[in-house]
């Protein structure tokens, strides 16, 4: 286990979750991808893009009031 996070799908250095591949957290698959940014930026990607997501569908509804 890496740092002081515990992910439940992580088994001996191994993500059960994609294929048993080498754990990377914030790899595509991974359920932390996302939700949270890393300090590789490479991994972010999809954290922009679900804050974009939100601030649009935010501009829209208080745009149509």
């Amino acid at each position: 286990m890496a740092g002081s996070w515990g992910c439940p799908h992580e088994v001996a250095d191994r993500c059960t979750k994609i294929n048993d591949l080498p754990c990377n957290p914030g790899m595509k698959g991974c359920e932390l991808a996302g939700r949270y940014r890393f300090a590789d930026a490479s991994k972010n990607e999809r954290y922009w893009e679900k804050k974009a997501r939100e601030q649009a569908a935010a501009q829209r509804t208080t745009g149509s009031d």
